[in-house]
């Protein structure tokens, strides 16, 4: 593997902060396998919390050394390869590379110098291939150019012109020239570092800078159309953050985050960023006007990278259950403290999103409520989240749901925020048949949707805006018997799951009814979908 040229160390493992690891329980072994130093120190000082983590093996699964026993999460592959690959194992080797943590290990062994740094002082980048990822030291970025510019600017290529980035180190001008074919505002970051030039002084020591930001920078050029695509920007972040760097800092929320555009930032998600930054969130009218020197500087992963994550992410048949999105779950659900409520029945709550939408709603919802709340074994919440309901609201209620309903749409993302036994039942998936169920099966959940288009009704054939008939644009209503069998299909699998059963620990059966204890059948076929 190519050998960093430097480490973005963002605190030292000496003299650390416990209280500002912040991780949950499940990563923790991990984190300090990356950081041996921070073990050490743990093994050694009577007064860390950690010790129980310390001492187990476990790592991510983009280290040299991590064998496959040692994985943080091992994805299973029970369905047929179909002529992708020839073996079992290249088939879970693949969809590691695609969609888990082996996505992470390919970028670092991508990893090139493009501008070689001689002595300390000096700048230094470096990127994957493609210059899908790039990280710097010592970067200036001129942006006085910005205050003639009246027009906003979100998804422009030409934000920076020739001499506008750079610094000082030897600059290998023919391998960046060869990484620039990716040139789109999404997928990398060759409209920028197109015009990456060699400085002739330190701009940091000589004083070139009208600010000088010292804490560590990830710069964002975002696509937070809904929350499918703005989740793509989060999911890329943190994976990121794996990529930049294992030592103790890599996950500190003491760092900046700059959007690549000069809008104000305002999103019903915004509040995921508490995961990932504890400072104000800028954009480029931040430092309109003043040459900005960045000591040390993070290009992340964007969110249409091509086979990037999870946007435009190939996914080989009959595997499931990523280590890197099961860990993303966690990551935020922890940073953002949403509780997992203590169950006082053993009901299987369902939760049915509910549009407020012109198109895609329910025409039906109520009766099909109605038919959910008969049968006493199910506790049933219909939701709307609009702006009136606050993000964190919103997964507090995913995070304690047990099956996920919902037609097509941008809610359903919402999956990736539900516990590891729950089931999606995309009511109707619109004729865009991939895009939530590959999701859930990242995400290692169950997955349902219509099975009879017959007992499905369109209230009319539906109007693209740009013409032509089309699933999305119209709403529907659904057979009720049709409807309550698929909903008993993903709560016979959420009821046999072993982490289901061991929420109920403690649950006392005599106030549910005629509920009876459940037991786990380990023949029973835990598979995202039936023909897997």
């Amino acid at each position: 593997m190519f050998e960093s040229l430097f480490v973005l160390c963002l605190v030292a493992a000496s003299g650390a902060d416990y209280a500002s690891i912040n991780l949950p329980s499940e990563h923790l072994s991990a984190f300090f396998s990356n950081n041996e130093a921070l073990r050490d120190e743990c093994l050694e000082d009577e007064d860390c919390p950690y010790k129980d983590y310390v001492e187990e093996t476990k790592c991510w699964g983009y280290e040299d050394k991590c064998e496959e026993e040692r994985k943080y999460l091992r994805p299973e592959c029970p369905g047929d390869h179909r002529g992708w690959v020839k073996t079992k194992a290249d088939q879970g080797r693949t969809f590691d590379t695609q969609a888990d943590f082996g996505y992470v290990k390919q970028q670092m062994k991508e990893m090139m110098v493009l501008c070689e740094p001689m002595f300390p002082d000096d700048s230094s980048l470096e990127c994957s291939e493609h210059l899908r990822f790039c990280r710097g030291r010592n970067l200036m970025m001129n942006f006085t150019a910005l205050a003639q510019r009246d027009e906003p600017l979100r998804y422009k290529m030409d934000v920076l012109k020739m001499g506008e980035i750079g610094g000082y180190c030897d600059l290998y001008q023919e391998r960046l020239n060869e990484n620039l074919d990716h040139m789109s505002p999404l997928q990398s970051w060759a409209p920028e570092m197109r015009f990456f030039t060699r400085l002739n002084e330190r701009p940091i020591v000589e004083g070139s800078c009208d600010v000088v930001i010292e804490k560590p920078t990830f710069i964002m050029k975002i696509d937070a159309i809904n929350m499918y695509h703005h989740f793509c920007d989060f999911f890329n972040l943190y994976a990121s953050q794996h990529l930049n760097a294992t030592e103790a800092g890599a996950f500190s929320t003491d760092i900046h985050i700059l959007v690549w555009e000069t809008f104000n930032y305002q999103s019903a998600f915004e509040a995921t960023f508490e995961a990932f930054t504890e400072n104000p969130i800028w954009d480029l009218k931040t430092f309109r006007g003043r040459t900005v020197c960045f000591k040390n500087i993070i290009f992340p992963l964007l969110p249409r990278m091509i086979f990037g994550l999870y946007y435009n992410t190939p996914i080989i048949y009959g595997c499931q259950n990523s280590g890197l999105f099961n860990a993303f779950s966690k990551h935020v659900l922890h940073r953002l403290r949403i509780p997992q409520v203590k169950r006082t029945d053993a009901k299987v709550k369902i939760t049915l999103l509910s549009r407020d939408t012109k198109y895609r709603k329910i025409l039906n919802e109520a009766e099909l409520v109605e038919a959910l709340e008969r049968n006493e074994e199910y506790s049933v919440e219909r939701v709307v989240f609009n702006k009136e309901i606050s993000f964190k609201k919103q997964l507090e209620v995913i995070k304690n749901s047990d099956v996920l309903i919902g037609i097509h749409g941008a809610g359903l993302t919402h999956a990736l925020f539900l516990p590891d036994w729950a089931a999606v039942f995309e009511l109707y998936n619109c004729e865009d048949a991939n895009c939530y169920m590959d999701l859930t099966r990242l995400r290692g959940l169950k997955y349902v949707t219509w099975e009879d288009d017959s007992k499905l009704f369109a209230e009319d054939e539906g109007t693209h805006p740009e013409g032509g008939a089309h699933a999305k644009f119209t709403n529907y209503s659904f057979d009720v018997d049709e409807f309550a069998r698929l909903v008993a299909k993903a709560a016979d699998y959420v009821k046999k799951h072993p982490g289901f059963v061991e929420s109920l620990e403690g649950v006392e059966y005599s106030s549910v009814g005629s509920a009876e204890p459940i037991e786990y059948d380990e023949s029973y076929d835990f598979d995202l979908r039936d023909e897997l």
